[in-house]
C-alpha cells in the first residue's frame, strides 16, 4: 500500500508544494523565513544592550526612516506611483504630532494630548489626509509629469512651514517635537524606567515595535487584494484598467496609505534630538527616502528596511572614510568634508545598485539564499 504524499504543513512535506492559495500566500509561508524572522527579532531587540549608545541612536534612526520608506515603497515599489514630495507628508506629521501633545497654553498652538498612540496615530491621519488630498492628481498624471508635481509638494509645504510661525515657531526658533512617554515609561529619559536603561535605548526598543507593527501591516497589504491591485497598475495601468482595477480608487488608496507611514515616521523621527525647524523637510529628505527604497530594492518590505539601515550608517561610515584613506584628510581646505562626503556616498550607491544590482540589497541577499539553498550545485 502506497504511502500518501505528505505536503506544506507535515513535518517532512517538500519545501515549496502547496495544496491551497491560502498557503502559498502565507505571510511566512515556509519554516527557514519564520526561524530566520525569529532569529532577526531576538538579534535586533538585543543589539541594545551589545552596542554603544552614539551607534544606538543611528540605528534608531534608521528604524524611523525605515517606516517612512515602507510606506514610499508602497506607492512607488508596488503601486508604481513616483512620488518626490515624501518630505512633505513626513513634515506634516511632525508637526501634527507636535501640536497634537502641544501645550495648550504655551507659546505655540498645541491640544495637550499626552497619550503617546493618541497623537502618533492622530499625526499619521493627518498626514494620510493630505495624501487623500493630493492623491486625485495622480489618476490624471503618471511617470515624470506626477513626479514633477509631487515635487512641487515640498516647496509648498516649506513655504507653509516657514510662515506659518504659531504651528513651526518660525525658522529662527523651530518647534518641540512630541515627548513619547507612555504607561510610566518616560523614553526620553535616563533611568525613567525600572531597570536603568538609557534614553538611547529605550527610544530604541519603541521605534523597533513601531516598525514590526509597520512592516507586517505593509506586507500584508501587499499581498492582499489592495496589494494585487497595486501591482497590477504598476505594471500595465491600462490593461489592469480593462481587467476591472478602478484606477482612481486604487491610486488614491496607495497615496493614503503611503502618507500615513510618512506621518508615523515624521511623529516619531525628532524624538531623540526633541526640536527640529522647516529646514528639515526639504527635498533632501525625499532623495533619502528614495535613495532607501533604491538601495534596499523596489517592492520589498525587508530590502527597505535594510536600505533605512545602510542610509542611517552613512553618516558613521562618512566619518570613518579619513582614518581609512587617510590622504583625505591631509588638508582640509583640498578635500571635501565629513558632509560633502556623505552626499557623495548617496549618489554612488543609487548609481551602483542601479546599474549593477537593480534589485538593491534584497536582491544580493535573494541571490546568496539561493546560491546556498541549490549548493553544491549552479543552476
Amino acid at each position: 500500500m502506497s504511502t500518501p504524499l505528505r505536503t506544506r504543513g507535515t513535518p517532512w512535506g517538500r519545501p515549496e508544494l502547496y495544496t491551497s492559495y491560502r498557503q502559498d500566500m502565507a505571510l511566512l509561508n515556509t519554516r527557514s523565513k519564520a526561524l530566520g524572522a525569529a532569529v532577526v527579532l531576538v538579534v535586533a531587540a538585543l543589539l541594545p544592550m551589545l552596542i554603544s549608545d552614539d551607534l544606538l541612536i543611528l540605528l534608531g534612526g534608521g528604524l524611523v526612516l525605515a517606516i517612512g520608506a515602507i510606506g514610499l515603497n508602497l506607492v512607488t515599489g508596488y503601486a508604481g506611483q513616483v512620488s518626490l514630495g515624501h518630505a512633505f507628508f513626513v513634515g506634516v506629521g511632525a508637526y501634527a504630532a507636535a501640536v497634537l501633545s502641544g501645550d495648550p497654553d504655551g507659546r505655540y498652538l498645541g491640544f495637550g494630548i499626552d497619550f503617546m498612540p493618541a497623537w502618533m496615530l492622530g499625526a499619521g491621519l493627518i498626514a494620510a489626509l493630505c495624501g487623500a488630498l493630493v492623491a486625485p492628481l495622480a489618476t490624471r498624471l503618471r511617470g515624470l509629469y506626477l513626479a514633477i508635481v509631487t515635487l512641487g509638494l515640498v516647496f509648498i509645504g516649506q513655504y507653509f512651514f516657514f510662515e506659518w510661525n504659531e504651528m513651526s515657531g518660525g525658522p529662527q526658533v523651530g518647534r518641540e517635537a512630541a515627548e513619547p512617554h507612555l504607561f510610566g515609561i518616560e523614553f526620553t529619559v535616563d533611568n525613567g524606567f525600572k531597570g536603568g536603561w538609557t534614553e538611547e535605548q529605550k527610544l530604541y526598543w519603541l521605534f523597533l515595535a513601531v516598525l514590526v507593527i509597520a512592516a507586517v501591516v505593509a506586507r500584508n497589504i501587499a499581498r492582499s487584494r489592495i496589494g494585487r491591485a497595486f501591482q497590477a497598475i504598476r505594471d500595465r495601468d491600462v490593461a489592469a484598467g480593462v481587467m476591472g482595477v478602478n484606477l482612481t480608487r486604487y491610486k488614491i488608496i496607495a497615496f493614503t496609505i503611503s502618507s500615513f507611514y510618512a506621518g508615523i515616521a515624521g511623529s516619531l523621527m525628532f524624538s531623540a534630538s526633541g526640536h527640529f525647524t522647516p529646514e528639515s523637510f526639504s527635498l533632501l529628505m525625499s532623495v533619502q527616502f528614495i535613495a532607501i527604497v533604491l538601495i534596499g530594492g523596489v517592492a520589498t518590505i525587508s530590502g527597505t528596511i535594510m536600505g533605512a539601515m545602510l542610509i542611517a550608517l552613512l553618516p558613521r561610515i562618512a566619518s570613518e572614510l579619513p582614518s581609512l584613506l587617510p590622504f583625505l584628510s591631509s588638508s582640509a581646505s583640498e578635500h571635501p568634508n565629513i558632509f560633502e562626503f556623505e552626499q557623495i556616498m548617496y549618489g554612488v550607491l543609487i548609481v551602483a545598485f542601479l546599474l549593477f544590482e537593480p534589485r538593491g540589497l534584497f536582491g544580493i541577499w535573494h541571490r546568496l539564499r539561493t546560491y546556498w539553498k541549490s549548493f553544491p550545485f549552479s543552476y
